[in-house]
């Protein structure tokens, strides 16, 4: 297949793009600075220069491609009601060029969020929808286009893709700790945390688009929760520092916005999946990354 990728230079876009190539498929890579581009020239994928404000640019791209892959988000913190208003038209854009088209459209989703303090299952529907929805609702958007000639599929990730190099959620609360000379966890510590490897979430999005049918939801979780008290106790060790709990009341002040985040128990199932797609995840846990080193490095 020719698959249009966005978001094809970033953590989990750019080992995704070594699974495609490696099965054969010819990748398109959305590049929006000359860094990217080589990078994807490098791993053998075709650029196309551009970046979610540039509709025209979508809109061509998936005409012209078998599958597309939306990895991409603006993630601008200072803004995210625009941020979530721009993944929503970039979306539009892309459904609305392969609709009747019986072509795969898969996009990236997550799995924070979905449900707390229980159990999540590919079952569950996300509550968020509508253009200021986090992430535009544009998960919910895209099922919509189930039933219009489109194979839409949902991956939704763990909060935590993890591996060295990772600046995600983990990476912050390392510099927390840092700044704070103190690896914290927020009241019992008890909430938990899906989590996988960067590698096993490659596979998995690889996968997905040889099962790609109408409708289908998956989830990237390799571990149903990890208790954010290990996640914490493991940091400390990893970077030499004390751990503690923080009252509930004192998360915002210690952690900042992420300590919102943090608290939130979310555990994901991913039996599924893992039926369907026959996924069987190999890489390193979450808890053995941060002792390796994955981030010990400032």
């Amino acid at each position: 297949m020719r698959v249009f990728v966005t978001g094809a230079s970033g953590w989990i876009g750019s080992a995704a793009v070594d699974e495609l190539l490696a099965d054969g498929h010819q990748v398109v890579g959305l590049a929006r600075s000359d860094s990217s581009a080589a990078s994807l020239e490098h791993r053998g994928a075709v650029v196309r220069r551009g970046d979610l404000d540039d509709l025209d640019g979508l809109r061509a791209a998936a005409a012209d491609s078998d599958a597309v892959l939306h990895l991409a988000n603006k993630h601008d913190w200072s803004d995210m009601a625009a941020s979530n208003r721009a993944e929503r038209r970039a979306v539009e854009t892309m459904l609305g060029e392969l609709a009747g088209s019986d072509r795969p459209f898969l996009l990236a989703s997550g799995l924070a969020g979905l449900a707390q303090g229980r159990r999540s299952t590919e079952d569950d529907r996300s509550p968020h929808s509508g253009p200021d929805a986090p992430r535009g609702g544009t998960e919910a958007l895209a099922l919509e286009h189930a039933d219009q000639g489109v194979r839409t599929v949902s991956l939704r990730f763990s909060p935590t893709v993890h591996g060295t190099g990772d600046q995600g959620f983990v990476a912050l609360l390392a510099a927390v700790a840092r700044e704070r000379g103190v690896s914290a966890w927020i009241g019992d510590g008890s909430a938990r945390w899906p989590a996988v490897h960067r590698s096993d979430a490659a596979r998995l999005v690889a996968d997905a688009l040889g099962a790609a049918t109408p409708g289908l939801v998956l989830h990237a979780a390799a571990e149903e929760g990890v208790p954010t008290r290990a996640i914490a106790e493991a940091l400390g060790e990893a970077l030499g520092l004390p751990s503690t709990s923080v009252a509930p009341a004192d998360a915002g002040e210690h952690f900042g916005w992420i300590g919102g985040f943090f608290g939130l128990d979310m555990p994901a199932g991913s039996e599924a999946t893992r039926r369907l797609l026959g996924w069987s995840p190999t890489g390193p846990t979450l808890l053995d990354d941060i002792a390796g080193g994955a981030y010990t490095t400032a």
